[in-house]
């Protein structure tokens, strides 16, 4: 435990029950995002830790006819757990602030922000943090100015849809040719795709619990893949893909640098609960942040649950953070 920064507060665990206590809660999962199978993993640990704390709550596919069934008859509370689009991009929590119902999670600002590459660098940059070097591209017009950046940057470069998590569509290019033609299956599947500089280096991933001044970072983990050139979608949700150093190698200096970056993105951008930001930190030691993660995973193989475990957090004492930013304003 002495390796790890302290826990910055417990949640009251009584008062968010006697909170919860007689109000409907529903648990959000799934839709149409190409996240939904892990947005349902997710949401099933969470029913099952509330049901340890005592608090029941129905899992419901937010599909067109459930959202208008919940327009005709919310709920008092609603624990957000969908991965990707609508769930995080701002959608569902304006749908939700519409109907007055209280709900987990980053609000609107941070929804927008992280679902948003794009938007989330030049943020981060407006910050003096840094992020890789990239280029958006929007149509397959955009291609010669694609190959222009790869050939300043130089080979492999990474492409990133510009509005997608979990990895989804995310691809390494080593040459012209496989450039051209994953940018355009990216342009046709994706839209908008981010062309990034690919850095070498250590890729470290740091959760955050709580809201506002209260908020704390959880200890990097650094992600090691084995088979697979980058932490993808398959490395993030196979098991034995992985392998999850905690604390991650990095020195103290470092460690806490991505700590207090991690935090601080959490607090600019009114993320509520829980948040995960993503770093490759290079090989001179430079953090480069990635990405954040509004609603991360909460599965049984996820980054966050396994960060909170090694400071003495159970599962449940995480979705206490989580619930505890329903009762906020």
């Amino acid at each position: 435990m002495d390796r790890f920064q302290p826990i910055g507060y417990l949640p009251d665990r009584e008062e968010i029950l006697s909170w919860l206590s007689g109000k409907r809660v529903v648990l959000l999962a799934g839709g149409p995002s190409r996240e939904r199978e892990i947005s349902f993993r997710s949401a099933l640990n969470v029913q099952r830790a509330l049901r340890n704390l005592g608090v029941e709550a129905p899992i419901v596919d937010f599909t067109p006819e459930n959202a208008r069934r919940m327009a005709s008859s919310p709920p008092d509370v609603a624990v957000v757990m969908m991965h990707g689009r609508p769930g995080e991009d701002g959608s569902v929590q304006g749908f939700l602030e519409v109907l007055g119902v209280n709900y987990t999670g980053a609000r609107l600002t941070g929804s927008i922000l992280g679902i948003d590459k794009y938007v989330f660098k030049r943020f981060v940059s407006s910050l003096g943090l840094k992020v890789p070097p990239f280029v958006l591209i929007r149509d397959e017009r955009e291609v010669k100015r694609a190959l222009g950046f790869a050939d300043r940057v130089g080979y492999p470069v990474i492409l990133k849809p510009r509005a997608e998590g979990s990895s989804v569509g995310t691809r390494i290019a080593d040459d012209e040719g496989e450039l051209k033609d994953f940018l355009l299956e990216n342009l046709y599947h994706f839209g908008d795709t981010l062309v990034e500089e690919f850095i070498r280096g250590k890729e470290v991933t740091v959760g955050v619990l709580g809201s506002g001044d209260r908020s704390f970072p959880l200890p990097a983990l650094e992600l090691r893949v084995k088979r697979r050139r980058f932490y993808d979608y398959t490395a993030k949700y196979t098991e034995g893909e992985t392998e999850f150093i905690l604390p991650a190698n990095l020195d103290k200096g470092t460690m806490r640098r991505v700590q207090e970056v991690a935090r601080r993105i959490h607090v600019e951008t009114d993320c509520r609960g829980f948040s995960r930001s993503d770093f490759i930190v290079a090989e001179d030691g430079t953090p480069y942040v990635l990405e954040l993660n509004t609603i991360p995973g909460m599965t049984e193989l996820s980054d966050l649950p396994a960060e909170a475990k090694a400071v003495g957090l159970s599962y449940e004492d995480v979705l206490l953070y989580v619930l505890e930013s329903a009762m906020l304003p």
